[in-house]
């Protein structure tokens, strides 16, 4: 695992631009890779409808918190939504249903692991698999988390998920950049586009360049039940695809971080790892705090002295979110 480079983001100096340079013949074969894959497959619907909720760039972008807050609104509308996810990080392939008392980090994934509170949930590789499972075991709906990129199985709803302090970064697609195909053929393939807090890199007008499909927003809020952080000192750590939102998310909150550290996204802890955190909190007196995926990722032995910070995705017009996805639904009717 490596953690996100900063030059996908910035190029402030002269290595920074001449390393992009040098790595855009590569990112030209790659998206062109990707397309050609679209050209290769030809998947059909399955027996329920798929919903995707992916990303267009590397790391994460809130796809996780889209999905649970997806999962309310659709069960407030009679549905029942079986959750998928390829499982990254765990050593599971499946198609597997997770079973929050049986399996671990390890096996499924932090992912599955948060999602499996919000509803049924299934690990598999092969998307399709995991969505036949799904649906033999009663789902009306799948929605998937991640695998907007995947060409093999049929999506009836595509979400791109947008973190709106970032944007597209540097606009270029990997390893030149953060994107995981070129942009405009990304966007040509959503149904909606999701931003996620305050735009500040101008996503919402790159988009609309692109595609005229719907742009809706969301913010992050903390919980209810996280333990109260305002004018605390506290050793703070992540290890996600932007790391440092955590951070500015306990800022925000009025925690005071007198320690910090990051790790790559899905990083696999162990005490080793964190044997150095540990002792420096101790030794400054401070509260450890992670966020809730990393919490699942944390060896047992150290998860009653850490604590954890979760947030959750709040829509800035939730009323339209379901009626938008079963417009486009009943196209399977026509």
């Amino acid at each position: 695992m490596i953690a996100t480079p900063h030059f996908w983001y910035r190029q402030k100096t002269p290595s920074e631009i001449l390393l992009k340079i040098a790595l855009l013949p590569v990112s030209w074969v790659y998206g062109a890779l990707v397309r050609k894959k679209f050209d290769l497959y030809f998947p059909v619907p399955m027996a329920k409808p798929v919903i995707c909720v992916g990303n267009l760039v590397a790391g994460g972008a809130g796809k996780t918190p889209v999905v649970l807050a997806l999962a309310d609104l659709l069960k407030e509308k009679g549905y029942n939504p079986h959750l998928l996810t390829r499982g990254y990080g765990g050593k599971e392939g499946g198609p597997l249903q997770v079973s929050p008392g049986r399996d671990t980090a390890y096996d499924v994934g932090d992912e599955a692991l948060l999602l499996v509170e919000k509803a049924p949930t299934w690990v598999s590789a092969k998307r399709p698999l995991g969505a036949q499972g799904a649906i033999d075991s009663g789902a009306s709906i799948v929605v998937m988390d991640d695998g907007f990129q995947n060409a093999v199985i049929y999506k009836d709803f595509s979400f791109v998920v947008i973190d709106g302090m970032v944007g597209f970064g540097n606009k270029q697609v990997m390893p030149a950049g953060p994107l995981r195909e070129p942009m405009a053929f990304g966007l040509g393939r959503a149904d909606a586009v999701v931003i996620i807090g305050e735009d500040r890199t101008g996503a919402a007008d790159a988009i609309r360049r692109h595609t005229t499909v719907p742009v809706l927003f969301a913010t992050l809020v903390p919980d209810e039940n996280n333990p109260d952080v305002k004018g605390k000192k506290l050793f703070a750590f992540a290890g996600i695809g932007r790391p440092t939102k955590f951070k500015e998310t306990l800022e925000a909150a009025g925690a005071l971080v007198e320690g910090w550290a990051e790790f790559p996204d899905h990083y696999p802890y162990d005490e080793e790892d964190l044997k150095e955190i540990v002792t420096a909190a101790e030794a400054q007196n401070v509260a450890l705090i992670t966020t809730a995926k990393d919490h699942v990722r944390l060896p047992f032995s150290l998860r009653q002295k850490i604590q954890k910070f979760a947030v959750h995705l709040v829509w800035q017009n939730p009323d339209e979110i379901v009626p938008l996805i079963e417009q486009a639904l009943q196209k399977r009717t026509l």
